[in-house]
């Protein structure tokens, strides 16, 4: 899985959001509630206002309009709730919104999870492997700062 590019992401920065709030782990003190407000999803999820328009734009989300006001329903919630868990994994939203897609397939809950799995395992080696080469080339770094303090003390002391 590749990484999000900068195309793909309003350039606002946002807060992070638990991981266990996005897997649903924490309980949802929302769970009756049938629509929501951009401002609610804003504050719920700690992402912009632009940013969930930018999302709708990218066919990610589609709330009802009520005048200017934008509606959002309890399934554009729990796609918010995908996007955002797919973005903490690493993966582009191209890549989130074809494994959200797959809910809408004959059979989709269980496809959707198998095909899931796939690919956080893919996308968990990858992140590994991502890992292991920062970690190289902070060793290297550490010798080259090393190597050039080294240096600068020999020429400080001829």
């Amino acid at each position: 899985m590749s990484n999000p590019s900068a195309v793909e992401r309003p350039e606002e920065e946002e807060a992070q959001v638990d991981i266990d709030f996005l897997l649903g782990l924490a309980g949802d003190p929302h769970a009756e509630k049938e629509t929501f407000r951009i401002g609610d999803l804003s504050q719920e999820f700690g992402v912009t206002l632009r940013t969930l328009r930018f999302y709708e734009d990218r066919g990610l989300l589609a709330p009802a309009r009520r005048g200017t006001t934008r509606l959002y329903s309890r399934r554009d919630r729990a796609r918010l709730r995908l996007i955002l868990l797919a973005k903490m994994l690493g993966f582009s939203l191209t890549e989130a919104k074809q494994l959200i897609e797959l809910y809408h397939q004959p059979n989709g809950k269980q496809k959707q999870l198998e095909i899931s799995l796939e690919r956080f395992e893919e996308q968990r080696h990858i992140l590994l492997e991502q890992k292991r080469e920062i970690e190289e080339s902070i060793a290297a770094m550490d010798k080259t700062i090393d190597y050039a303090r080294d240096r600068l003390q020999q020429q400080a002391a001829e």
